[in-house]
């Protein structure tokens, strides 16, 4: 930041603070987890920067929707005009009644009704395909309207404004943070859920014949997935009563020791709930490498595809497949 041909040292201390905002935006999406506190105390003269929230919110929020509009250009589609406008009037609300003063006249900032705000807008921004930088510069674009406010009211007192200006960086990017920290554990939390959902999709066990159920599994087995594959498995088990349970492994692209132990436990727990459990999609690739690992599947049933092991289950319940001739 150079002073140049700044027309006054506070037009200087603002194009400074505007200077570090560009900086703090930059870096900001990079943060890790915000500490769990509840308040900051900034300097004894940050009075200025209260009164001015205080008594020029209609000013600063009308000023602060035009930044949001302007910065929003590429957001169109995600988000109307209105929700943008009530989101900033509940946010602004909720920081004026934030921001007080103490005894010693110092600025304190309770975050407990600000983080319960942020938590319920980033909720609304992972949802609506926001990204972390996007939902920091919805706050970090309130500085430009608090700035020129505390300018207005400062005058030509250098030492004033930029005292002010400190504490209002201080407090916005703090608030920034926050609103990222909250941004952060709410896509963890969405992306969690969408891997549950797509871990249970994933596991379809299908019915092939009365007392015959099937288990087709593609990708690699994890402890995850042979977890919810073998409660969805017992789970049908137990509702169907079928006696024979069918784990086709074609899809399964390599079959390591851990693999193995996988299938292992699932026969096992099979057993335990009275049934019989087949393997099928035995590839020669697979069996070798089940040799070579030294790996016990000889208490195991296996077959090399999946049509050999319906016909030994069908067989196991004493029905028999009769080919007849077409049209009889």
């Amino acid at each position: 930041c150079q002073r140049g041909s700044m027309p006054s040292d506070a037009a200087f201390f603002i194009e400074c603070a505007l200077e570090r905002r560009r900086t703090v935006q930059m870096v900001v999406v990079l943060s890790g987890p915000i500490p769990a506190v509840r308040f900051i105390t900034m300097s004894s003269t940050a009075t200025p920067l209260i009164t001015a929230l205080q008594q020029e919110q209609s000013g600063i929020l009308a000023a602060w929707l035009q930044e949001l509009q302007q910065s929003s250009g590429s957001l169109r589609g995600r988000v109307s005009k209105d929700e943008l406008a009530q989101r900033a009037r509940e946010m602004f609300e909720q920081l004026v009644l934030s921001v007080s003063a103490d005894a010693e006249g110092r600025t304190v900032a309770e975050f407990a009704s600000l983080d319960r705000f942020f938590d319920d807008f980033a909720r609304d921004r992972v949802l609506q395909g926001f990204n972390a930088q996007e939902t920091a510069m919805f706050v970090l674009s309130l500085k430009r309207p608090v700035f020129t406010r505390l300018q207005e009211r400062a005058g030509a007192d250098a030492a004033s404004i930029g005292s002010s200006l400190w504490d209002a960086t201080q407090l916005i990017d703090t608030l920034a943070l926050r609103c990222v920290s909250a941004f952060q554990r709410m896509r963890e939390a969405v992306i969690e859920r969408q891997q549950q959902e797509l871990l249970e999709l994933s596991t379809p066990v299908v019915k092939l014949w009365d007392g015959v159920l099937a288990l087709p599994i593609i990708g690699t087995l994890d402890s995850a997935r042979t977890q919810t594959m073998m409660e969805a498995l017992l789970t049908r088990i137990a509702d169907t009563g079928s006696a024979i349970a069918i784990i086709d492994i074609t899809g399964v692209p390599t079959v390591d020791t851990l693999v193995a132990q996988h299938l292992i436990k699932t026969v096992t727990a099979i057993r335990l709930m009275g049934a019989e459990c087949i393997i099928s999609g035995v590839r020669p690739q697979i069996a070798q490498t089940i040799v070579h690992l030294g790996v016990d599947l000889g208490k195991v049933t296996t077959k090399a595809n999946l049509a050999d092991a319906l016909s030994l289950a069908l067989a196991r319940i004493g029905m028999t497949v009769v080919k007849t001739t077409r049209g009889a």
